[in-house]
């Protein structure tokens, strides 16, 4: 199973977007096509990656858009970029999403107090690899943080992507304790800080900031699978979500590959310009 991508307009503009195809060049939803599961009897998982490491911009699966592409953030009417919060640069980890899952703003989890953040779950890619922005990896899960960003649960699952050559030296979140000293830490402080440069408070934790390991990690990401197939079912209100997906042949959200098609429509671009070479220093 292979996937690709097109990009339409040009990076840094509000118009930007990446769309996906598969191994027959029709184009598919990150969100709802790409099969959560890799290899599902040893809990291989699928993820897109949308912002590569070392890189700021913020780039997300447009969950409300007609077949989600990739698009950036915006924020008062500006693009959206991370700042380099010292000693930070950009993201520090291949950071993206795993598909056909969804965080539902609807579920109080038991263990946070909080409901979902309404968008897939996110992954921290730890392999030694920079992925490309829209790449699709498969991934090994390791842990996972719980992240309370701004009142919502917003789980950060730890993966290392299976081609990766030490990839079959992490099976659980110790190995990447013992085996890259100080990486955990740092996500800590990435997560709690990355908003502040915004004039936002530091982020929250549930279990105090500690690290769920692989089994909690696993049966989070497949609760929130099952919260994705009653999104794409219909059996629980989609809100805004865009729920268009060509291969889902019982949702009643599914069409043809020429609905899909006409989705995508040219898009005007402009230069935009934004120094992300930047740190940003701030007393604790």
């Amino acid at each position: 199973m292979s996937f690709s991508t097109e990009e339409r307009g040009r990076p840094n503009t509000q118009e930007y977007r990446v769309f996906f195809k598969n191994s027959e060049g029709k184009y598919i939803s990150p969100f709802h096509d790409i099969p959560i599961y890799a290899n599902e009897a040893e809990n291989i998982f699928h993820a897109v990656v949308e912002v590569p490491r070392w890189t700021n911009a913020k780039m997300e699966i447009a969950t409300k858009d007609p077949l989600n592409p990739l698009k950036q953030d915006m924020k008062k009417g500006n693009l959206r970029y991370v700042a380099n919060v010292f000693p930070h640069k950009g993201y520090i980890w291949n950071y993206g999403a795993i598909p056909q899952t969804w965080e539902d703003p609807n579920h109080k989890d038991s263990d946070t107090g909080c409901c979902g953040d309404n968008d897939p779950i996110d992954i921290c890619d730890i392999g030694n690899k920079v992925c490309s922005r829209g790449e699709i990896i498969k991934v090994k899960v390791l842990g996972t943080l719980a992240l309370i960003d701004e009142g919502e649960t917003d789980w950060k699952v730890i993966v290392i992507n299976t081609e990766d050559p030490e990839a079959a030296d992490f099976n659980n979140i110790d190995d990447v304790r013992r085996l890259k000293p100080g990486y955990l830490e740092a996500t800590v402080d990435w997560f709690k800080r990355y908003k502040v440069p915004d004039g936002k408070p530091e982020n929250q934790f549930a279990f105090n900031g500690e690290f769920k390991d692989r089994d909690f990690a696993i049966k989070t990401v497949k609760d929130t699978h099952e919260f994705w197939k009653a999104l794409i079912s219909k059996t629980t209100s989609a809100g805004e979500l865009n729920c268009m997906n060509t291969s889902v042949s019982d949702s009643p959200f599914c069409c043809s590959a020429a609905d899909a098609e006409a989705v995508l429509k040219s898009v005007c671009t402009f230069d935009f310009s934004i120094s992300l070479d930047k740190w940003f220093y701030y007393e604790k």
